[in-house]
């Protein structure tokens, strides 16, 4: 039988801009990527998020960004290496303090945005994040794109990896995801969101953007907690691999 991971992005409203209901879906997943702070969110109301997950039970991870908070993280940054190794380190400080404050623990890293998909492709930054990771705590799983460039130097560098799926995104033939500025980068449909899930669960395998299928092997999906009706499409997912006899367990255990 199957096991898989449920995760999605979360920590990431405040007043003006509420892009994800985050009780609902900590009801939903088994790991929460949270805020950092850098994209979006605000101290106040990550470590409420952070508190409500304590209380699901949900695992928690770090979700850092470039500094990018206008954008919400999805604009690439030039940035020399110093720098960034440095904003990743403050911003798992920041969030292992507010997690420790609301009575959890920081589990594993999960990079946010554009930062995420330059790192599963860019050898020199994925290190420079590979060495924040490391220098903060070394026991932190470090959860990025399936066959991207970070997991493999991650584990060169003595890190635990593992590697996610998208539920609500698009995919290119060659695993990369769909850049959001493409017409279908982002799904919305829960039935065609879980069936394609079941599928990745079951046989490893995503129908990519031109039709063809992409060998993926990922022991985490996420549903990004600011796409429409992710709550839906979480719930959907969630209901449709327990059908097919997968097992939603967290892939990294505290």
């Amino acid at each position: 039988m199957a096991n898989i991971d449920l995760n999605s992005d979360l920590g990431e409203n405040v007043p003006d801009r509420i892009v994800s209901d985050d009780v609902r879906m900590l009801d939903l997943v088994t790991s929460a990527n949270i805020s950092c702070g850098f994209h979006a969110g605000s101290p106040e109301g990550i470590r409420a998020t952070l508190a409500a997950a304590v209380r699901a039970g949900v695992v928690i991870g770090a979700h850092p960004s470039y500094r990018d908070y206008e954008n919400f993280g999805r604009l690439d940054v030039e940035i020399d290496s110093a720098t960034l190794q440095a904003q990743v380190e403050y911003q798992l400080g920041a969030l292992i303090g507010l997690a420790s404050a609301a009575g959890g623990t920081v589990s594993y890293v999960k990079p946010h945005g554009a930062l995420y998909n330059t790192i599963a492709r860019d050898e020199q930054k994925a290190s420079d994040v590979v060495a924040a990771v490391r220098a903060i705590d070394p026991g932190l799983v470090l959860l990025g794109l399936a066959g991207g460039v970070v997991l493999d130097i991650a584990e060169q560098a003595g890190l635990a990896v593992a590697s996610e799926a998208f539920a609500d995104r698009a995919y290119l033939p060659d695993g990369q995801l769909v850049s959001r500025a493409q017409d279908g980068a982002v799904l919305h449909d829960p039935v065609i969101v879980a069936q394609r899930m079941v599928r990745l669960a079951s046989e490893g395998v995503i129908r990519a953007i031109d039709g063809t299928d992409v060998h993926i092997d990922a022991q985490s999906i996420c549903v990004h907690g600011d796409s429409p009706d992710s709550v839906a499409m979480a719930a959907e997912t969630k209901r449709a691999l327990q059908d097919a006899g997968v097992t939603i367990t967290p892939f990294v255990r505290r």
